[in-house]
């Protein structure tokens, strides 16, 4: 069994994180004993036709079609087992850092989901001093290692009526603070309606949020009231938090993986495969099920409700060269049209996948009172099928663009690796530079993030990349249009506001 051949970058990367070593660090396995490993871990929770699964698994890893996300490729097969790439955790009732338990017992269990190879999201709005926890929380991720090899993520999430919300928004102004966190601004549709009918105290918290994204990148913002709208199991709890990239709201002790499928692989002349893809999507989301079952998970709490809701995340990577394969501008009606029929067929084929898969081996077991129920749906398997994740690394991997964000530039540097610098040359160079990040109008970055938004269950992992010359007033237009379209969170990053950032252009020719 051959895996389709590899990128340089991908190789690197494969060797540096994800391949098995011996007692002595020495690489000790090859690309296709991963995707062997894998496949193999992952079909054995069948029942029956073990090895027709664990074919079809292999075949789906190997060519690239489709990848889950790091934790699975990391520890399917393996001792450890903890196969989920996002956790929401419960820190307790209001309480000052001196007093709460809850705060380091929370820290706990934290810290056994970072050393497994997870991240973790947070609501600290019932803190009454939520700063000093995310102060304590930072301190201790930094002593801590995801699973030995990533560094432990993690999302602050505070409601925006909160005593201390200023302060929070502009925590990490000074680059060197809170440096493990993600932080984002939990609005409310009451107070989107006071900002934009410019009630004083909104207005001032709005415009402070939008200012300090402008500085550093952060906060973010989700619109908690639309994640609590799409919650499919109300009747459990509300929804607080998501993991750290944002598009995974999930409620307290809950986990969710993820897996993409690379949209450039199903490029046929100027369509799609849509058999072939349509086949991916049914064994993806059949791969992307199997993985709860043959999780460990870090926490008892996390395994319980995980295993009741068995919560999927399926979504794309790839998007832009299949974009580009199509002769198609990012920034266009037409790139929104084609995102739409795509998202909408694999979101229409994963709920009948699931449909499946619910009469076979049974429903979710909180479906009972759930949205899907109310909505006359038939029983399904997940209480969720569908999201669009970052996929950083897996996307280095498969040797595509990442999630549905354009391409960055022709070429251009990926800092990943603990500070390793990746040099990506798009294999299209000479027109890859037809719509880079930085180029697309914030209208076209935000209503591609809506559009995907449509036809995926948890959220979308999107960033409005904006040129260095941006102004506040644009990170403010982003913020609304997203509110206005449907979003559930809006993530804003200008050029070169950090010195240090994941992407960065490389001023060379892209002969050289």
């Amino acid at each position: 069994m051959k895996t389709k051949p590899l990128t340089e970058n991908a190789r690197k990367v494969l060797e540096a994180r994800y391949l098995k070593r011996d007692k002595s660090g020495r690489v000790a396995e090859t690309p296709e004993k991963l995707f062997v490993r894998v496949a193999r871990a992952i079909s054995g929770v069948e029942k029956k036709n073990k090895s027709k699964w664990c074919a079809r698994f292999f075949d789906l890893m190997s060519s690239l079609r489709f990848l889950p996300n790091t934790p699975t490729l990391l520890n399917a097969g393996k001792k450890e087992g903890q196969l989920s790439a996002c956790f929401v955790l419960p820190i307790g009732d209001a309480a000052s850092i001196d007093s709460s338990d809850g705060i380091f017992n929370t820290l706990k269990n934290a810290a056994k989901i970072h050393q497994s190879g997870g991240g973790t999201g947070f609501s600290f709005s019932a803190l009454s001093q939520p700063i000093e926890a995310m102060q304590l929380y930072d301190r201790a991720t930094e002593v801590i290692k995801q699973g030995g090899v990533r560094r432990g993520a993690n999302m602050a999430v505070l409601g925006v009526d909160h005593p201390e919300i200023l302060r929070f928004i502009n925590c990490k102004r000074d680059l060197k603070a809170i440096t493990n966190f993600n932080i984002s601004v939990s609005a409310t549709d009451l107070f989107m309606k006071e900002v934009m009918s410019g009630k004083k105290e909104a207005k001032k918290i709005f415009d402070q949020t939008a200012e300090a994204a402008w500085e550093c990148g952060d906060p973010g913002m989700i619109f908690i009231d639309r994640i609590n709208e799409f919650n499919p199991t109300p009747q459990i709890g509300k929804m607080e938090s998501t993991n750290p990239c944002g598009e995974q709201p999930l409620l307290p002790y809950e986990s969710c993986n993820l897996g993409s499928l690379n949209l450039e692989k199903y490029v046929l002349g100027q369509d799609l495969d849509w058999s072939l893809l349509r086949e991916d999507v049914w064994s993806a989301v059949r791969f992307l099920d199997n993985v709860i079952t043959a999780n460990v998970f870090p926490i008892p709490e996390s395994g319980e409700i995980t295993l009741r809701n068995r919560k999927i995340g399926l979504g794309v990577m790839g998007f832009a060269d299949a974009l580009l394969r199509r002769d198609i501008f990012y920034d266009s009606e037409e790139a929104c049209s084609f995102g739409e029929k795509v998202m909408g067929f694999i979101e229409k084929e994963g709920l009948e996948a699931s449909t499946e898969l619910a009469c076979e081996k049974g429903a979710f077991s909180a479906w009972k009172g759930s949205r899907w129920q109310k909505l006359g749906y038939p029983k399904l398997r997940n209480a969720t099928v569908t999201t669009v994740a970052p996929t950083g690394t897996i996307s280095i991997i498969a040797g595509c663009s990442s999630g549905i964000e354009p391409i960055f530039s022709e070429v251009f540097y990926k800092n990943v690796l603990s500070g390793a610098r990746l040099v990506e040359k798009h294999p299209d160079a000479s027109t890859a530079a037809w719509c880079p990040a930085w180029k697309v109008s914030i209208e076209g970055h935000v209503r591609m993030q809506a559009v995907f938004q449509k036809y995926s269950h948890s959220a979308v992992s999107k960033t409005v990349n904006l040129p260095a010359g941006a102004t506040v007033e644009d990170v403010k237009k982003a913020y609304l249009l997203a509110y206005e379209l449907g979003c559930k969170g809006i993530t804003v990053y200008r050029d070169q506001s950090r010195k240090t950032q994941v992407l960065e252009s490389v001023d060379l020719c892209v002969d050289c």
